[in-house]
């Protein structure tokens, strides 16, 4: 209450915030939500509800933390010059947002480079890397909804910030006294001072000379006999004009933008959550591939760094792959492919996180590459990549995680979707050509490495109330054994809280059953959830949806309590 009157007494308090507030002062549990901490800083940065509040993405949540980031990197060794590159996506408040933050680093003297348009979350990454800057702020809330926002902060290899940087910069956020108050240079002025600069299209062709070196078979598209059509929707976010570029440059020209989610819009509004992984932001898209008989379907998400994907199977019947599926298809592409050229290294080395499919690691034996994991978000992978350049142990192909999220090229730090989606579209063309689609070429994997099946079901809880009941979720299945799960018997819990395999201490439990499968717990870090993992392996698809049934009817039996206890 004492920081809700502080906000409302604020002479200079933006105006919509102030309206915002006063609609709710009569409602206890509402000012409770929005001032009973901080916007939380975690290795991803902020990612919150946007509006008024301490625990809400505005103006001055996003000054606070951009003060702390300012201040720890004034605080590094190094380089004289501070540079910070940021960008931003099209959600709402992110231009705004990405302004705020410009002003408070320059007033510290730190030059920020701000892309004149907004760009996706790889582009700024490659950006970090391309000018040597510091770090970077990338204004996102990635796939969530329309009502979120967020700050994602990288470190200067252009990857996301580890645990103890994040920790070191929260330690500086929490000096700032006073939220409202935290000073930033108007931008015309960082402008004029020259300690503003805006990135263009110079920028955007270095990038996307990156991806053509990407190819592997960059003549494909213009040799083809009959050519691929494709159907691409950017869900009103980043992706339409780097994807179309890129696809366009290697000769692409059956590409088919869906007209109604081409353009930017922070209220997503043709679709319920601008996620790839929901099939529902497909129906468009889908809509469009039967009228044009497309032979595949991609879509990015709002700051294009995950990519979804459907096949058609026949006239008018297109099936989606999964995160873990597309991740085992490029994987097997990029090795066959490499292997066929004669530039599969030795000493290669891929890398996938704990709750993605085993699939991956049996293809990557079987050319012996070695499939390191690590723990769920790209930023360890990009520590990974990192690790091999260093030190030379491994040459990195390709990194991946179950939610869509994948990286071929190690110009960038963070998953790219699009990069994936020109390797999609060129594996999608070399099958084409072979009289083949991307769904017989996955079944010939299961033939030869075992059928799995996926899943995944999250239960949102949002609140103060919610957080506490995952905390008690993850209490009880650490207090209560599994002996065994779906009439399964637990091989093995693993709890990751501990650090398994070298890996930091995270808040995952997996239990490895006995027949392969496995099922893992994991609360998000970016959104008010906790995750039910599931992935089965068996000899034919009629026993592995069977078990894959099992495991699921198991978990949310178990679960059911606190469920109906939060409705």
């Amino acid at each position: 209450m004492e920081d809700f009157k502080r906000w409302m007494s604020f002479p200079d308090l933006d105006p919509a915030l102030k309206k915002e507030l006063a609609e709710c002062r009569h409602d206890e549990k509402e000012i409770e939500d929005r001032f009973y901490r901080h916007l939380t800083f975690g290795t991803a940065g902020l990612r919150g509800l946007i509006g008024a509040g301490t625990n809400r993405m505005n103006r001055y949540t996003v000054r606070r933390a951009s003060e702390g980031f300012a201040q720890y990197l004034l605080g590094q060794t190094g380089a004289p010059e501070k540079r910070v590159v940021i960008g931003y996506d099209s959600r709402r408040g992110s231009f705004d947002f990405a302004r705020e933050a410009a002003g408070v680093f320059a007033h510290h003297g730190i030059q920020v480079y701000l892309f004149d348009e907004l760009c996706p979350t790889p582009m700024l990454s490659f950006a970090i890397r391309h000018l040597g800057a510091s770090g970077g702020v990338m204004i996102t809330a990635s796939h969530n909804p329309a009502e979120y926002n967020g700050y994602k902060v990288f470190a200067d290899d252009g990857g996301q910030i580890s645990s103890d940087t994040a920790q070191r910069i929260t330690q500086q956020i929490d000096r700032v006294e006073n939220e409202l108050t935290v000073p930033c240079m108007p931008i015309e002025e960082a402008i004029k001072t020259g300690r503003l600069y805006m990135m263009g299209d110079a920028i955007r062709s270095a990038y996307t000379s990156q991806l053509r070196a990407l190819s592997l078979h960059p003549n494909l598209a213009k040799r083809m006999k009959t050519p691929l059509r494709i159907v691409f929707t950017p869900l009103h976010g980043t992706g339409n004009k780097p994807v179309r570029r890129i696809l366009r440059e290697l000769g692409y020209e059956h590409v088919y933008t869906v007209p109604e989610q081409e353009q930017p819009d922070p209220d997503f509004s043709t679709v319920k959550s601008p996620n790839p992984e929901d099939p529902r932001a497909f129906d468009m898209a889908l809509a469009l591939a039967r009228e044009r008989d497309a032979h595949l379907v991609i879509g990015t998400d709002p700051d294009a760094d995950r990519l979804g994907v459907w096949v058609r199977v026949r006239k008018g019947k297109y099936q989606p792959l999964n995160g873990n599926q597309i991740g085992a298809l490029l994987l097997y592409y990029l090795f066959e492919q490499k292997k066929h050229q004669g530039s599969l290294p030795d000493n290669g080395a891929a890398i996938k996180t704990i709750v993605s499919s085993d699939l991956g690691r049996s293809i990557a034996q079987s050319y012996g590459i070695t499939m390191e994991e690590t723990l769920t978000g790209f930023k360890y992978i990009a520590a990974k990549i990192e690790e091999y350049e260093k030190s030379g142990r491994h040459t990195f192909l390709f990194g991946y995680e179950e939610s869509y999220g994948y990286l071929v090229g190690s110009f960038v730090r963070d998953k790219d979707a699009v990069q994936a989606a020109m390797l999609c579209c060129e594996m999608a063309g070399y099958y084409h050509e072979r009289g083949k689609t991307l769904v017989e070429v996955l079944n010939e994997l299961y033939r030869r490495y075992g059928t799995y099946r996926e899943d995944l079901f999250s239960l949102t809880l949002e609140g103060k109330e919610g957080q506490d009941t995952i905390t008690r979720i993850m209490e009880r299945l650490r207090g209560k054994r599994l002996s065994d799960i779906g009439g399964l018997s637990v091989r093995e819990c693993q709890d990751y809280l501990k650090g398994i395999d070298g890996l930091p201490s995270a808040d995952v439990l997996k239990y490895r059953l006995e027949d392969g499968s496995w099922v893992a717990v994991r609360p998000s870090g970016t959104e008010p959830k906790i995750k039910f993992y599931f992935s089965v392996v068996a000899d034919n698809a009629e026993r592995a949806e069977q078990t894959l049934h099992q495991l699921q009817t198991s978990i949310q039996s178990l679960i059911r309590p606190f469920t109906e206890k939060a409705k």
